[in-house]
């Protein structure tokens, strides 16, 4: 047989392109027969693709996966147990043709509907499983779509589980009109309980996620993730190019454009899938688990010095002036945020954007344990190298990266877990743009909303903590800064530039603006100064943070012990006395 009459019927037998089948008792594509990628034309081994992951071995990229496969990539083996599986959609608008398209999918497909819904575990985890398949009318969320979502995430509710649901459609049914659109409130109200019952919802977004599904359930997850390349939108790139008349870029409405702007929490890889939910689920388990991972998670214990007094500073650096250490607090090799949290915290998993605009890389944030127990990380960055300080703005955060932030918070005070800080920043990046996406409503709104935080929050400054761009990462049950750092209503270069009209009296403008470590202890307004080796680098980095791990963990013991009311309280109180 030509081999170009072994790809006609390969896609005869294979069904809609771009679907290996899952290898049932009637496959869709022959064992080894040869099949043509759809996405790079190569010659590939069907039996081959399907042991990886649906992958093709050419040019990587994915196929898409039926429902019945994606769970079994997902749970551990046996552990699924279906819901809802006769569950029907009707007819509501008595649309011609199609009840008899709707039967001939069933018979083609052996699914009854557009998604599988039911509880699974994954590593142990009991979790509420939806998975949509594009087989059945590509997905499209009607009215038994919309039901059986809302089903499962309203039993998930009561028997207190998490919910992950892997989107795959073509947006709303068209056949079943306005009943369709308002599956997008059913699932979306569904949901809300569930959050305010104070459980996780991870959506899973694949290849293509698009129209109403976009626009309610794929987008309210608490951990947004994508597959590679898959296409996300809420309109498809045709309907653009036809309103607009223009071509689109490449790239658009693909995950990594959603990930550059800011709407998901990252990309993850098919095979590493599993590994990456477990991981997320585990960090959000109850707290009586906590005491059974924390003998088995932890770091060594550092055996440092983690009781010096406060306020004490090293004997080589008591007689520095305050100019020199802005100067050592602006050293290019001084430690970093990404330093902090790679050194003190485990299981360590990066969330991005602020589901509004952009993905700020001047600031990193995600969930991880410390010592045993789950926290909420996040730091101001600057890069250790020119080109890394340029992606990072030079730790210049715009209002993207303040509302990353104040989202990780927001998200920590919902699963109970505290919040720890590190900040290191000239200042809030003052450009343009900056301005027009509202730099200063986000700055107040993080002050704001940080000051009733219902969790204990830590910051700790480790280079610069320049004003507002600093206090909106600041506003907390303690401040602590290590000795050469600094703390300041804006830099000593501005300061001399508006009180003196001279920005060359920098050196003198930090004598007498009180921005040292020590001059803040003694005004109250830190609570710790830790000392610092000089000079103070990578290499040393572990004598800061083994004194590091004991104060935080004694202020953890100290702040988790603590009621909601008395938090807020204790911190309204700390602010009010300043």
């Amino acid at each position: 047989m030509k081999l170009d009459n072994v790809f006609k019927k390969t896609r005869l037998l294979s069904g809609k392109k771009g679907y290996i089948s899952l290898g049932s008792a009637k496959p869709e594509v022959p064992e080894g027969l040869l099949r043509k990628c759809n996405k790079c034309g190569s010659a590939i081994i069907a039996e081959d693709v399907k042991s990886d992951y649906y992958i093709c071995p050419k040019c990587g990229g994915y196929f898409r996966v039926h429902a019945y496969r994606r769970i079994e990539m997902v749970a551990d083996e046996g552990t699924f147990e279906e819901w809802d599986e006769g569950l029907e959609t009707p007819n509501p608008l008595e649309y011609k043709g199609y009840e008899e398209k709707l039967n001939g999918l069933r018979e083609k497909t052996g699914l009854k509907e557009a998604i599988v819904t039911g509880k699974a575990r994954i590593d142990g985890t009991e979790v509420v499983l939806g998975v949509c398949d594009g087989r059945f009318l590509m997905a499209s969320m009607g009215e038994a779509v919309g039901e059986k979502i809302a089903r499962a995430v309203e039993r998930a509710t009561r028997e207190g589980l998490p919910v992950i649901l892997f989107a795959c459609s073509g947006g709303a049914r068209m056949q079943e009109g306005i009943v369709s659109l308002m599956q997008m409130a059913k699932t979306s109200a569904a949901l809300k309980r569930h959050s305010d019952a104070g459980l996780l919802y991870i959506s899973v977004l694949t290849d293509p996620t698009t129209g109403g599904v976009t626009a309610s359930f794929a987008m309210l997850g608490d951990v947004i993730l994508a597959e590679p390349k898959a296409l996300i939108g809420f309109a498809g790139p045709r309907v653009i190019e036809q309103t607009i008349g223009q071509k689109l870029p490449k790239g658009f409405q693909r995950s990594e454009f959603l990930l550059e702007h800011g709407f998901i929490d990252g990309i993850v890889e098919r095979p590493q899938l599993k590994a990456t939910l477990s991981q997320i689920l585990m960090l959000h388990e109850t707290a009586e688990s906590e005491n059974i991972k924390e003998k088995e998670e932890t770091k060594p214990v550092c055996t440092g010095d983690g009781n010096q007094a406060a306020g004490e500073l090293s004997v080589s650096n008591r007689l520095a002036s305050a100019w020199d250490r802005v100067q050592m607090s602006r050293m290019n090799d001084r430690p970093v945020g990404s330093d902090y949290i790679r050194e003190l915290f485990t299981d360590f998993t990066e969330f991005h954007g602020d589901r509004y605009f952009a993905d700020d890389k001047a600031v990193i944030g995600g969930i991880a344990r410390f010592r045993g127990i789950p926290v909420t990380v996040i730091a101001q960055a600057k890069g250790t190298n020119t080109r890394e300080n340029i992606e990072r703005n030079f730790g210049m955060p715009s209002p993207d990266g303040y509302r990353k932030a104040l989202r990780l918070m927001k998200q920590a005070e919902k699963f109970h877990r505290p919040v720890i800080c590190f900040i290191d920043t000239p200042g809030a990046f003052c450009g343009l743009e900056a301005e027009e996406r509202g730099q200063g409503e986000a700055i107040a709104r993080n002050i704001y909303e940080m000051s009733g935080l219902k969790v204990p929050v830590l910051s700790i400054i480790i280079g610069e903590g320049g004003s507002g761009g600093a206090l909106a990462m600041a506003t907390a049950d303690e401040v602590w800064m290590l000795e050469n750092s600094i703390y300041s209503i804006l830099s000593p270069e501005g300061f001399a530039s508006i009180l003196w009209k001279d920005s060359s009296k920098a050196k003198e403008a930090a004598g007498v603006m009180g921005l040292t470590a020590e001059d803040l202890y003694r005004m109250g307004i830190v609570e710790e100064v830790l000392a610092e080796p000089s000079p103070y680098t990578i290499e040393n980095l572990k004598e800061v943070t083994c004194r590091l791990e004991g104060k935080i963990e004694a202020f953890l013991n100290r702040y988790r012990k603590m009621s909601e009311t008395e938090l807020t309280e204790r911190r309204y109180d700390r602010f009010r006395r300043m």
